[in-house]
């Protein structure tokens, strides 16, 4: 959030739009990497989704950023590798960079057919309620501060985007933790537990409502392997899961209107299969 009101505030969000608009491809490759290994966790993401989209970044290159950041960070990496191992956890951040490639360039195809245009909702991105689209002075000023019109700026976006966030995660937690007595750990064990090629769309099914944090999932996936869970299906639970859990896509819901909402679920269940099955098969010819 902070971050965001920043960028807004210094006037790098517009900079950062003019400068990826001239080379889209180039934008999505830069994002799809960055995204992969940046800190961020997927709630983290939307408040520099609605940052960039406001600043005119093409929808193209911020999707392959908001669908690649989920799946990975550091801290991640360095917990999945304890408990799952190094192979899988290298497999898991090779699906980030992938799910954040598919995401850039099918989105650019259909940005180029015409389609998807206006992806932020009326509502946001306006700072604090749209009497200002942007910040009025064009310098890039990093030490904003020292200008009366920035604080106002950074304070403004930060309240707006701080509002937005917490009216509907509150909401996505509440009925996460709703979910957590509904749907508990054992129950999710019971469906997954299977090592057949028929895993691996129902781990996408019920990765979908069932996944709670990348953190919390880390050892639920480790049992599951341990009881002959096939690979594949684990990973693919766990890409559908981190990019479309409750907090995250009720967020991006309130951020972008409905047909780019449906897309980026397209995209993180297709998405989600191709890892799956991709996955599982180099495991299967490689013996």
């Amino acid at each position: 959030m902070l971050l965001a009101a920043w960028l807004k505030a210094a006037g790098a969000d517009r900079l950062i739009g003019a400068a990826v608009s001239r080379s889209p491809v180039r934008a999505i490759l830069l994002a799809a990497a960055f995204g992969a290994l940046s800190p961020f966790c997927s709630c983290g993401v939307v408040p520099l989704m609605a940052a960039l989209l406001a600043a005119g970044v093409p929808l193209s290159a911020v999707m392959a950023f908001a669908m690649a950041s989920p799946i990975m960070d550091p801290e991640m990496f360095v917990l999945t590798s304890v408990v799952v191992g190094l192979p899988f956890t290298l497999a898991k951040t090779v699906a980030a960079l992938f799910m954040g490639l598919l995401a850039g360039f099918a989105t650019l195809g259909l940005e180029r057919a015409g389609l998807l245009e206006g992806a932020l909702r009326k509502t946001v991105g306006c700072g604090g309620g749209c009497a200002k689209p942007t910040l009025g002075p064009p310098e890039l000023r990093w030490a904003f501060w020292h200008e009366g019109e920035r604080r106002a700026a950074f304070a403004g976006e930060a309240k707006s985007v701080t509002l937005f966030l917490a009216k509907w995660l509150l909401l996505a937690f509440a009925l996460e933790s709703l979910m957590v007595a509904w749907l508990p750990p054992e129950t999710v064990t019971a469906y997954l537990g299977g090592a057949g090629w028929g895993a691996i769309p129902l781990s996408v099914v019920v990765g979908v409502p069932a996944y709670l944090n990348g953190f919390a999932a880390i050892p639920l996936i480790g049992e599951l392997l341990e009881m002959g869970m096939a690979p594949g299906a684990a990973l693919a639970f766990l890409v559908a899961g981190g990019v479309t859990s409750l907090p995250a896509a009720m967020a991006v819901y309130a951020l972008v209107k409905r047909p780019v909402f449906l897309w980026y679920l397209a995209l993180a269940l297709v998405g989600s299969l191709a890892v799956g099955y991709g996955y599982q098969g180099l495991l299967v010819l490689a013996g």
